[in-house]
């Protein structure tokens, strides 16, 4: 049975094409979900100003994806001093994905002591996750972002 110009041309996109296509989907989302060279994943860091040193830490002890949790920011001043009183915020997202948190995690609760508590934050994925922290404390506003990767 003759194959018809229209079946050969089927046949030879699903041939050549369809790899084409799925090497060129695969490739993209490697570079979506990879997560970056040398990104700095320390938990404690001085503000951008330099103004504060702040440490960001799960309550429970690691980071997962699914359940929401708790979280602590410690707020100090660059010598060490906890710093209590201040507006804290915090805000997150994959920046790879554009998109943010499926919470919006809250800081309720000064703990003194430069502790503040942080509830609501979930991670609906695994990969890369920045979290900027803001403070509006008596040295001005600052902010500091932590790279997390899970």
């Amino acid at each position: 049975m003759a194959q018809t110009p229209h079946k050969r041309r089927w046949l030879r996109w699903f041939l050549i094409g369809m790899p084409v296509l799925l090497a060129v989907v695969f490739i993209g989302l490697r570079m979506m979900f990879a997560v970056p060279d040398g990104l700095d994943l320390a938990d404690q860091k001085a503000t951008d100003a330099g103004l504060y040193q702040v440490s960001l830490t799960p309550n429970a002890g690691e980071t997962t994806v699914g359940p929401i949790q708790q979280w602590t920011i410690f707020v100090m001043t660059p010598e060490g001093t906890p710093i209590d009183g201040a507006t804290v915020g915090i805000d997150g997202g994959m920046p790879q994905h554009g998109h943010g948190m499926p919470t919006t995690p809250q800081v309720t609760d000064d703990l003194g002591n430069g502790g503040y508590l942080v509830e609501g934050m979930k991670f609906s994925m695994g990969g890369w996750w920045t979290m900027k922290v803001t403070v509006d404390g008596p040295q001005g506003l600052d902010a500091v972002t932590f790279n997390i990767v899970l």
